[in-house]
């Protein structure tokens, strides 16, 4: 019996297989969204911790320099001869045929024992890495990257850290061009009793924590739970698809479950078969969603690594690893969401009486109680969203108020619907046609709703995203025009030079602006100390958010300090407070500027300030203030003239591309993920239409019969699904504008620490009506052409067999 029971329970889908294909291609699209993120995040945190553990397993502490100078090979030999066990490293970066590649120069006999780059040389895996020819350690896909470098062979080894080459500290040296230079040293966990301290024998070195796999993954956080959220909202829509398909198949079958429990099939083993089929049709859809998962991941990956290479510096590789951490969360995120979906439907199966009635009801007809019911769950969410705005903060309150905000308007879409079209009705009175067109269609908004919600979700992130990078743009577009107000930027490579290339400087440029920084703290948070000249530049472009009335004068005397947003958010700090900074003590701030795609603190203090407090401040980079027509003369004098090598002179045209580059690469991967969304919404729409097409041949027949004709029923079922898209994109503009504004002042100041004016873009939101329209219209055509071209005996068949 119980084979005999499930068999029939299966042969509905073949018998209706457009709500087979709806139901798969739901879960399987909800699937693939959420797992192809949850795939970038899980190759980035691996990437993250190979890096962390590149040196060692990442927890060695490092001796650094106080001033962020760079060591050299006699800063070594001091301490090994005080009895301090440590490696040298020097790091920087190399250019391949396939872009950047971070360079880490070690010494394999003093190196941390589990250091992997040590260990393959000490293994004997690799010939030559101490000889003449420089011979570089990566991963294979980094040695790819690398290609055919000039003087040196690339060696490819698995197991390597991803984006990272390794080479012999005296090898780097030379590909560096930094002879002699070390940038830090590992302090070895065992180290002799008799060592001398720091302080006698290298005063101006410092312990520095050691950085490990978390301190990459806090700062990169925001940006994967910017990304597991658009996953989320995605898999949320994709249920959306799943829960009306499998309500409608239930309710199909109500004579079928009513005559199983008649013969006798107990109401558990109904239960318990409705819900296996739901099982075998999740792991389906889960193993396509998967599979396309991983196609979708793989496409995405390069921006995604572009993006965190350009913002917080980390590697990751372009290539994708099948980890089973995703593909097994993508099984279970399938079966959960079929759970979500159907325990309603099980829940009424449970419940359901052999002698119900045979008649099935009409899953399409939504009462007007359940419409208040989700009315007042709007409502309930509406208030969870004003709690966590008001009382809580962090960036998981902050996707509380947005999750809540954007359900609480896909529950109030109904609602809003019918409202709609009963304002509209007093209007078309006495046209039959059109009474019957806006009454037909009051009654198909239950079983439209799902797929009308997922669009509104659609919508509502397209637009609320949509804004939110349109206003980073703009404002980032301004910003950079006030901060790269300097013509060139130049650096020189020792003081020497930098006083030379004063000189040189002096009458052929109108100003000259020292930019020296030391790394340091500030209110107890790793800061950037810059110097800031008094001169008209900074007085005239700088971007301030809130100042003290004589703010330059104040940073002139020495007696202020300009900190950024972030810092000011953070320690809680505003101009007229102090700010505490690691040496001189407490300083007044008389200004906050913005400091857009900065992760850390910074602190601007006049120049006579900053060599005061830090005399061994390097003095080597400098803005040029001179004539935009005469950029690009100066720079071929700078080159040919004074000898100035190319790499050390910067054209702020050059840096402004780069960074907008960045930019919209940065966003390349929402951008991709909206039109996703927006796509499953419009497959919601057509498979919904698609399976409420038979159940409504009852209602379209009589009406035919009547003498309206099939071309004209069709034209009306097209009008039907472009006048709710029209209706249900009216509704997300608000909705968006609510999203953009979480995002903008909730979301971004909790993940960044700094806040971005919000500007409306009307323009946007024709293209993105537009394409509602069209995807409505699109989803509508094909039952709209099936019901045209549907043969007149068919509805015949329909009249005569109605009861």
């Amino acid at each position: 019996m119980t084979r005999v029971a499930l068999s029939a329970l299966l042969s509905h889908w073949r018998k209706q297989p457009m709500q087979a294909i709806a139901l798969v291609l739901g879960l399987a699209l909800a699937t693939a969204l959420w797992t192809g993120v949850q795939a970038i995040n899980t190759e980035a945190r691996k990437s993250y911790a190979d890096a962390a553990t590149a040196l060692g397993g990442g927890g060695e502490t490092r001796l650094e320099h106080r001033a962020g100078q760079i060591l050299s090979d006699a800063d070594f030999v001091t301490l090994r001869r005080a009895g301090w066990q440590v490696s040298p490293i020097l790091e920087g970066w190399i250019s391949g045929e396939g872009g950047r590649v971070r360079l880490i120069g070690l010494d394999p006999l003093s190196a941390p024992a589990d250091a992997r780059a040590a260990a393959a040389v000490l293994a004997g895996e690799t010939e030559g890495f101490f000889g003449a020819e420089a011979v570089l350690l990566a991963a294979p896909a980094t040695a790819a990257r690398l290609g055919a470098l000039s003087g040196a062979s690339v060696v490819a080894l698995d197991d390597l850290a991803p984006g990272i080459a390794f080479a012999d500290i005296g090898v780097a040296q030379r590909l560096l061009d930094q002879p002699g230079a070390i940038t830090s040293l590992i302090v070895l966990e065992d180290q002799p009793r008799t060592r001398l301290a720091l302080a006698e024998i290298a005063p101006d070195l410092a312990e520095v924590a050691p950085e490990t796999q978390a301190d990459l993954a806090r700062l990169t956080d925001s940006f994967h739970l910017n990304l597991t959220a658009f996953g989320l909202l995605s898999f949320a829509v994709g249920l959306l698809i799943v829960h009306a398909a499998v309500g409608l198949a239930f309710e199909q079958r109500r004579t079928m479950f009513r005559t199983l429990r008649a013969l006798g099939v107990p109401a558990r083993r109904v239960v318990a078969l409705a819900a296996l089929e739901m099982a075998i049709i999740a792991l389906i859809s889960g193993i396509l969603g998967i599979a396309l998962g991983y196609v979708i991941a793989a496409a995405l990956l390069p921006d995604v690594a572009a993006t965190l290479r350009g913002l917080y510096g980390a590697t990751l590789e372009g290539a994708l690893s099948i980890d089973p951490a995703w593909w097994l969360g993508g099984l279970a995120v399938s079966l959960a969401g079929t759970a979500i979906a159907a325990a309603g439907s099980l829940w009424k199966l449970s419940r359901l009486s052999p002698l119900a009635p045979a008649q099935p009801r009409a899953w399409a007809r939504a009462s007007a109680r359940a419409r208040l019911l989700q009315l007042v769950g709007s409502a309930g969410l509406a208030v969870v969203a004003l709690v966590a705005a008001l009382a809580f903060s962090g960036l998981v309150a902050g996707f509380v108020l947005l999750g809540a905000l954007l359900l609480a308007a896909a529950l109030a879409l109904p609602s809003f619907l019918a409202a709609c079209l009963h304002i509209c009705a007093p209007l078309v009175r006495g046209n039959p046609i059109s009474e019957w067109f806006l009454a037909d269609t009051r009654q198909q908004l239950p079983g439209l709703s799902l797929a009308l919600m997922a669009l509104l979700l659609a919508l509502a992130a397209n637009i609320g995203v949509g804004t939110m990078v349109s206003s980073f743009r703009l404002t980032f577009t301004g910003w950079l025009d006030q901060r790269l107000a300097s013509e060139l930027y130049v650096q020189a490579a020792d003081s020497a030079q930098a006083e030379q290339l004063l000189t040189w400087l002096g009458p052929r440029a109108n100003a000259v602006l020292p930019i020296w920084h030391v790394d340091s703290s500030a209110e107890g948070q790793t800061a950037e100390i810059y110097s800031v000249a008094d001169h008209p530049t900074y007085r005239d472009n700088w971007p301030m958010l809130s100042a003290l009335p004589d703010v330059w004068e104040r940073v002139a005397d020495g007696s202020g300090a300009l900190i950024n947003e972030q810092l000011s958010r953070r320690a809680g700090l505003a101009p007229g407070d102090s700010v505490t900074l690691e040496r001189g003590g407490a300083i007044e701030v008389a200004g906050v500027y913005s400091d857009y795609g900065n992760p850390i603190a910074q602190v601007l203090i006049a120049v006579p300030l900053l060599t005061e407090l830090y005399p061994e401040v390097e003095r080597l980079q400098y803005g040029i203030r001179i004539a935009p027509d005469q950029v690009d003369g100066l720079t071929t004098s700078l080159i040919e003239d004074f000898g100035l090598p190319q790499d050390q002179i910067i054209d702020q045209r050059a840096i402004k591309a780069v960074s907008l580059e960045v930019f919209e690469r940065t966003f390349a991967v929402t951008a991709a993920l909206n039109v996703l969304t927006l796509s499953v919404a419009g497959v919601a729409i057509l498979t919904s239409l698609l399976t409420l097409a038979t159940m409504r041949l009852p209602q379209m027949a009589p009406v035919w019969a009547m003498g309206l004709s099939r071309g004209a029923l069709a034209r009306l079922e097209l009008l039907r699904a472009v006048l709710l898209a029209l209706l249900t994109f009216a509704l997300a503009i608000p909705a968006g504008l609510l999203l953009a504004w979480v995002l903008l002042d909730v979301i971004n100041v909790e993940a960044f620490g700094w806040k971005l004016p919000m500007h409306i873009f009307p323009e946007q939101w024709i293209t993105l009506g537009l394409l509602a329209v069209l995807a409505a219209a699109a989803a509508a055509f094909w039952p709209a052409l099936r019901l045209a071209r549907m043969p007149p005996a068919a509805l015949v068949q329909v009249l005569a067999h109605e009861r």
